[in-house]
């Protein structure tokens, strides 16, 4: 079995001493968004409670060192102001330009054409361009935009600089003339490519044609350029990510067929729930058509008892054809409760939510339909949802121990640690041989700093289910998470030679993964780490907490095209269009860091100094 084992924190990593904390992240940044640690916590899968975190999408929050702390709002108006005087000093005569130039009225304005200014000197040259761009800024200021498109013109006559391309460009988006802008500033970008204010324009442009690809370059390279102080780029880069992201997925979403997530995801959802016996007249002695819909149903259930990846599958499809035939008895609340256990775990949750109606429409006692519908509440954001749902449960049954273990998972993602720790303890006390319980116990005492009391709870949890491979692995995080480096590998390794013995045909890979990010920690092992994340992924392809472990690893070794290939992957094995943006977000990061290394070839260097997408805020 596998353990139903909730992340320490939603969207952040365990609680650990500060100085390991701060050392640990400048490893291995953390970057499991709210959603995904909620959704992990729901579906009974470890998301790796160590310090290192379970590398899954990159926190909205996080940013790269470079970026320095949160600022307050008296810091940030000073850096605003800092910004405008900087963006002011690029805009004067020090740039080249001649000392201070006076707005003459225009009868005092030197008339110039492509062929008067081949007559002038470069002295004269210089003056006449300073003289004509400051009457071009003055008439911008009066929003006399064509006027100061005529005189920015003749001062790129007299000399092209790319100032005046840039302000020239101004007039032009003032005007939303999107291909005039990108024209003019290209053109100033092509003399200064650190011009930041002509990337922004630029990028705006792009923007506004919808080329969102481009424009993400743009403000990209703008923010590397910039060392990331712009707040206002940032946004930028984080608002255009989210929009392709948003529309790439539901192209994906609407175009790929209906899925089963990973092995390790669909096992360790189930087993969150206690085991029962299979129905009366369902069982495998049961002769029964596959023409029927009890046929199906039996079909389904027996290809959810051979935990594997093809076995899920053939559930999937059993469930629906059940439903569908409609012969079901007084099974049809079990048929429905299960379709719609299969369309949560795919992400329909709309869908889900109409077949768990309907199961207890049809058998109102069938307390798995309510917390199953409070999960759904969860991984939407409704914790007040949830807790109606947990409570019209215990009105059907308020002895099943389900209730109060899914409640405390509730409670855990809520921070509500005390209540945690009492449901799980109660859920205990109606069933002590279920093993998830007891482990979710000793993480939310680990979580409350009752690290004696964790301790004490794995220790009874090896003597009580010592053939358990899950009580080995999730003891292992937590001594990884206190710096027991040895000890915490030694028991992964138990687990996973468990995992090889008792459930060969669909071995739980997380003691791979855990033992790969101890490693890494440990010694810096980049190689051996890759080599544990890739047997994972060889044991179960779908895996998608191996597949972005893989991608974090390569990315922390500078390996951007490596770690690309994998962030897609991690959109390919996405379950909502929710789980597809946040990845898709991260994969055009990075593929924006490749872009902007071939095109800013001297910004490579800052990259490789750590400001990669990391230090780029993601959409939330």
């Amino acid at each position: 079995m596998s353990n139903p084992l909730p992340s320490m924190t939603p969207g952040q990593p365990a609680a650990v001493p500060a100085e390991q904390t701060s050392s640990v992240l400048d490893r291995i940044s953390s970057w499991v968004s709210e959603n995904k640690a909620v959704v992990y916590t729901i579906a009974g899968i470890a998301v790796v409670v160590t310090g290192a975190g379970a590398v899954y999408y990159l926190n909205a929050d996080s940013k790269s060192k470079d970026a320095g702390p949160k600022l307050s709002k008296k810091e940030r108006r000073k850096r605003k102001e800092a910004e405008r005087k900087a963006a002011e000093t690029k805009e004067t005569p020090a740039r080249s330009q001649p000392q201070a130039a006076t707005v003459s009225s225009d009868a005092d304005l030197p008339e110039v054409d492509e062929e008067s200014v081949l007559q002038l000197t470069q002295a004269q040259r210089e003056e006449y361009a300073a003289k004509l761009k400051a009457a071009g800024n003055k008439a911008y200021g009066d929003k006399a935009y064509n006027k100061a498109i005529d005189l920015y013109t003749k001062a790129i006559l007299c000399k092209p600089d790319p100032v005046f391309y840039s302000n020239r460009a101004a007039c032009h988006s003032a005007m939303s003339e999107w291909d005039q802008v990108i024209e003019d500033t290209t053109a100033a970008i092509s003399m200064d490519p650190e011009y930041v204010k002509a990337i922004n324009r630029r990028a705006s442009a792009y923007e506004h044609q919808k080329k969102y690809s481009e424009a993400l370059l743009d403000f990209t390279a703008s923010c590397i350029i910039d060392n990331f102080k712009s707040e206002s780029t940032a946004q930028a880069v984080e608002r255009l990510l989210k929009t392709f992201a948003e529309q790439k997925a539901k192209e994906m979403v609407a175009s790929r067929p209906p899925k089963m997530p990973s092995p390790i995801f669909v096992g360790n959802y189930l087993q969150s729930f206690r085991q029962k016996p299979r129905p009366a007249g369902l069982e495998d002695s049961a002769e029964l058509s596959p023409e029927t819909g009890l046929g199906q149903l039996q079909l389904g259930l027996q290809g959810l008892d051979k935990r594997t990846g093809d076995g899920y599958e053939e559930a999937r499809v059993a469930f629906e054809k059940a439903v569908e035939l409609n012969d079901l008895g007084e099974h049809e609340a079990l048929a429905y409760n299960m379709r719609g256990t299969v369309r949560t775990l795919l992400g329909k949750h709309a869908e889900a939510t109409k077949d768990f109606d309907r199961s207890i429409e049809l058998d109102p006692k069938m307390t798995q339909s309510y917390i199953k519908r409070a999960s759904i509440s969860l991984e939407l954001g409704d914790p007040a949802g949830a807790d109606a749902e947990f409570a019209r449960a215990l009105e059907q049954d308020k002895n099943d121990p389900d209730v109060y273990y899914h409640r405390a998972q509730a409670h855990f993602i809520k921070g509500d640690l005390s209540d945690a720790q009492k449901d799980y303890q109660k859920s205990i006390d109606l069933d002590k041989d279920f093993i998830f319980s007891h482990i979710q116990l000793g993480v939310t005492q680990y979580k409350m700093g009752s690290i004696a009391s964790s301790m004490a709870t794995f220790r009874r949890c090896i003597k009580n289910f010592p053939k358990v491979p899950d009580v080995y692995n999730y003891y292992g995080e937590l001594l990884l998470d206190q710096g027991n480096y040895a000890e915490a590998i030694e028991k992964f390794d138990t687990a996973m030679e468990m995992e090889k013995q008792t459930k060969p045909m669909s071995m739980n890979v997380l003691p791979l993964i855990n033992k790969a990010l101890a490693l890494f920690q440990w010694k810096q092992d980049f190689k051996e780490a890759e080599n544990l994340c890739q047997k994972a992924l060889i044991i179960d392809p779908e895996c998608d907490i191996a597949v972005a472990t893989m991608a974090q690893l390569l990315l922390q070794q500078n390996n951007v095209p490596g770690a690309l290939k994998y962030f897609e992957r991690a959109a390919e094995l996405a379950r909502t269009e929710g789980e597809i943006v946040n990845a898709l977000s991260y994969a055009e990061a990075t593929r924006t860091q490749v872009q902007v290394t071939e095109k800013y070839p001297k910004l490579a260097a800052k990259l490789a100094g750590g400001a990669g997408p990391a230090g780029l805020r993601m959409p939330q």
